[in-house]
């Protein structure tokens, strides 16, 4: 809805009499405190009169500061920075002593040097209060960013009439929390765009299935560089490197995406002109921001934090995000001690660090790159890929649905309402596609059911010692990762990944999907050797009520898998009554794919999936998780606009995979070329991924004949 021309003057009005008032306080707290600054006559004033002789002095001083100083700065143009700088002190003091001079009677007087320190203070103060004023404000925070990039637009290359396209990933929200949270209100801009309203849709709303990994690192890797390839879980063993690889480590992600570049032979879905803002990998894009994959890096155009720098650069974005970020670390603590103090089951432990994160993925991560997406509209980018965190991090300890989530689903809406204006005002049209890389499923976690983790379990039935008290199993959540490559501190190592105990089992945890390795034997063990190594192992973990299925090599039968009381090969397991059956179409196909990948784990545990409630419990301390097979994380969404094509193939199979849904949306920015292909327009990645421009907003730098593609 238009903002009305009389709520706009009101709330200016507002504003500036507040800002007055600020201004004039200030003026009276120094005359207080500085010996050389009075605002009353030698005879001395009564405090009315010298409230009035502050009001009159603030109001004359910020009237000549409105009026003046652009016409000094651009008087000054052509005097160098420093200087100018210097000056600026210097004028703004001569300002404060004319307007001392203009009050009546001759009641304010100041020294030189006085003068220069009040105007100083009084120039900062009502900047933060103006700024502070309008931090709920979007409209007023849209048209200063219009004014931002203008001066950029003008410096910017001719940008094509074809259109572009933004996809605004929303972490974790899975297909029917979108549908659930539009049809309760809470998601007006997603729902207009459905034609839940006066107006007919825009978009339409398609439902994809995961692999049986079902993370944001095999998810966005299959989406933005065409590949899910020896992806097993969110973390892994790999024997040959003797490594765990992590997907939100930076080095373990570039590592990934050098691997997806050099199968598929191609830079990745952001290399026409494309920007990555927010991901774990680049997509072959140009600009990059808040990017883990080259975090880790540092060749020139690799500066992944540029895009905090370009953003609290600007005063105004750093007052306007401090204070949302307190108010979330309050709204989270209040949350917390409120649903404990209710005795909500199933719930984690939020204490500690966790506020903070939250605030970071939820305030400072969403706002920067909104900020960045909308540079990138603003310059006419042909693509841009931005992840919105938000939602997946509070959902992993709230739980996916409930007041917490439903506030920050809210909040999102009106990212993307705000992004749907700035679209109005871009260089050239976009499509806007909005979509997500899982979803999540609910349930108490295996560790607050049983009492003892995956790993202790793992112990038991090998007969090694199990600890009396179960350690909590690390958790993987992305924004936690963001905030380590974001302060540039070093990644979180635990012990065991570092040093397995050369006979003793490596038990990693990805959601509700659980990986065990055995680190002395360099090939993938079979099952008859598990069995002669550790007879109950197999038996211990298939017959547990929190284990739903297990997957193992066997050298007679092959891939085969164990359930409660069922033996089955994979080829068979989803038939009616098999172990898979419960986990709904494609699980079977899931399972099969995963086992031919290189690196898949000695044994492969995905937990119980109850279909009734929906329900899972995650090895790791979330009560909303995703990973692996088993109800809502397994169906994410895809709202595109009904003018491309539809996704959903012609045989009525499904849309299954990240892989299809990279050659989806590859689709749609092909037929927008303007010779039908990829890349024709614009310098990102060449085959080997590395970048070709700098990592800020804004700048560009030419691209080297060695970063492109042969």
């Amino acid at each position: 809805m238009a903002e009305r021309p009389w709520r706009r003057f009101a709330g200016a009005l507002w504003r500036m009499g507040a800002v007055w008032a600020v201004s004039t306080v200030t003026m009276l707290v120094l005359a207080g405190i500085l010996p050389d600054f009075r605002l009353q006559s030698a005879d001395g004033d009564s405090a009315t009169r010298i409230g009035l002789t502050a009001a009159a002095g603030a109001g004359v001083f910020g009237v000549l500061s409105a009026l003046v100083w652009p016409l000094v700065v651009r008087a000054l143009l052509l005097v160098p920075a420093l200087v100018l700088g210097l000056l600026a002190f210097a004028i703004n003091g001569s300002l404060l002593t004319l307007a001392l001079r203009l009050i009546p009677d001759g009641r304010g007087t100041a020294a030189p040097e006085t003068a220069v320190l009040v105007a100083a203070v009084m120039s900062a103060v009502a900047s933060a209060t103006g700024t502070a004023l309008a931090v709920r404000d979007d409209n007023a925070y849209r048209r200063r960013l219009y004014r931002l990039s203008d001066r950029r637009r003008r410096r910017a290359l001719p940008v094509p009439a074809t259109p572009g396209t933004v996809f605004l990933q929303l972490d974790g929200v899975g297909h029917d929390v979108l549908a659930s949270a539009v049809g309760r209100g809470l998601l007006p801009t997603a729902a207009r765009w459905l034609g839940h309203g006066p107006a007919p849709a825009t978009h339409r709303l398609t439902p994809w299935r995961t692999d049986w990994s079902s993370q944001t690192g095999a998810s966005q890797l299959g989406i933005l560089h065409g590949t899910t390839y020896d992806i097993p879980a969110f973390r892994w063993y790999e024997k040959d490197r003797r490594q765990v690889m992590v997907s939100n480590r930076p080095a373990s992600a570039a590592e990934l995406q050098r691997r997806a570049v050099r199968r598929t032979g191609d830079g990745g879905l952001l290399t026409d002109d494309g920007a990555s803002r927010g991901n774990l990998f680049s997509g072959g894009a140009g600009q990059v921001a808040l990017v883990l994959s080259v975090s880790a890096r540092r060749e020139p155009g690799q500066r992944s934090r540029a895009g905090y720098f370009a953003y609290f650069s600007d005063p105004a974005n750093a007052v306007r995000t401090a204070m949302s970020f307190v108010a979330e670390v309050l709204r989270e603590m209040v949350q917390s001690t409120r649903s404990r103090l209710r005795g909500d089951t199933p719930r984690v432990g939020r204490g500690g660090l966790y506020p903070f994160v939250r605030a970071f993925a939820t305030v400072v991560e969403r706002d920067v790159v909104v900020a960045a997406v909308i540079g990138d509209m603003l310059a006419g980018r042909t693509a841009v890929y931005a992840d919105l965190v938000a939602y997946d991090e509070v959902a992993h300890h709230s739980g996916p649905a409930g007041r917490d989530t439903d506030q920050v689903l809210a909040r999102l809406d009106r990212s993307l309402a705000l992004i749907e204006k700035v679209a109005e005002h871009a260089p050239r049209p976009y499509r806007i596609v909005l979509l997500s890389d899982h979803g999540q499923s609910p349930g108490e976690t295996f560790r607050s059911r049983y009492g003892l983790t995956l790993a202790d379990l793992v112990r038991a039935g090998c007969g090694l010692p199990v600890p009396r008290r179960a350690r909590r199993t690390p958790s993987g959540a992305e924004a936690r990762a963001a905030v380590r490559a974001a302060l540039h501190r070093p990644v979180e190592v635990h012990e065991d990944e570092v040093r397995p105990r050369r006979f003793e089992p490596v038990v990693l945890a990805s959601g509700n999907l659980g990986l065990v390795s055995f680190p002395d034997v360099p090939h993938r063990m079979s099952r008859e050797e598990i069995d002669r190594r550790h007879p109950a192992l197999l038996t211990t973990l298939a017959a547990h009520p929190g284990i739903g299925f297990l997957l193992v090599r066997s050298e007679e039968h092959g891939a085969v898998v164990l359930g409660a009381g069922q033996d089955v090969p994979l080829a068979e397991a989803d038939r009616p009554g098999g172990p898979l059956e419960p986990f709904g179409p494609g699980a079977g196909e899931a399972v099969r794919r995963t086992d031919g990948f290189p690196h898949t784990a000695d044994i492969m545990i995905n937990s119980a999936y109850f279909p009734q409630t929906g329900e899972i419990h995650a090895f790791e301390e979330q009560i909303g998780s995703h990973g692996g097979l088993g109800g809502d994380q397994s169906r994410p969404f895809l709202l595109s606009p009904l003018s491309l094509a539809d996704p959903a193939p012609a045989d009525g199979t499904g849309l299954t995979g990240a892989e299809q849904v990279h050659a989806v949306l590859r689709g749609w920015l092909e037929a927008a070329a303007p010779d039908g292909r990829p890349g024709a327009t614009g310098a990102g990645h060449g085959a080997d991924g590395r970048t070709g421009r700098d990592g800020d907003l804004g700048a560009t730098r030419p691209v080297p004949p060695s970063d492109t593609a042969a």
